[in-house]
């Protein structure tokens, strides 16, 4: 993470409320995916394009105004910072978890798990950490259970593989 994107949002922090962070938050998390577009990528780094035009058409992404995030992002452009975006979003959500001590997660895993176990996986992981902890279920190639935390920098990990080399280590070493 930048510490120019923490700077950012610092100074967003001081000026807002949770609330209004959280709904920063979700509006700058909306652009994000239009920002790995190459074309659009190559029209906001530009410096033939105007700072307002870029702004104004940032701001034509969101799904509704907000006038200090418009002033994050004339600020972002009059210092040639605009690439920080994403960077700041993911920031914004590390702050906003922290604030309201509520983090999303996610399981990733190969085989179906039933709504019961990922909410088991959430409470005993919640109390652990003292937090409020929402998991999402997502497939994958993973072979075993991995839980990720981001906000937490939390990775918690079962791997059948392992599981097996483990096992063929200690079989062999026992023989």
């Amino acid at each position: 993470m930048s510490d120019i994107s923490k700077k950012y949002v610092k100074a967003l922090v001081s000026l807002v409320d949770k609330e209004e962070l959280s709904k920063i938050s979700a509006l700058v998390k909306e652009i994000v995916p239009a920002l790995r577009d190459e074309k659009l990528r190559i029209i906001l780094y530009s410096n033939d394009i105007n700072n307002d035009k870029k702004v104004e058409f940032l701001s034509s992404l969101l799904s509704e105004s907000d006038e200090k995030l418009i002033n994050l992002f004339k600020l972002l452009a009059k210092n040639g910072r605009l690439e920080l975006i994403p960077t700041i979003s993911e920031e914004l959500e590390y702050q906003v978890a922290k604030l309201t001590n509520s983090h999303k997660g996610i399981v990733l895993c190969d085989k179906e798990l039933s709504d019961d176990k990922v909410n088991e996986i959430a409470s005993k992981l919640s109390s652990k950490f003292d937090t409020n902890i929402e998991l999402s279920i997502v497939k994958s190639d993973y072979n075993g259970i991995k839980v990720e935390v981001d906000t937490l920098g939390v990775e918690v990990a079962f791997s059948a593989d392992r599981l097996k080399d483990q096992l063929k280590n200690h079989i062999l070493k026992s023989i």
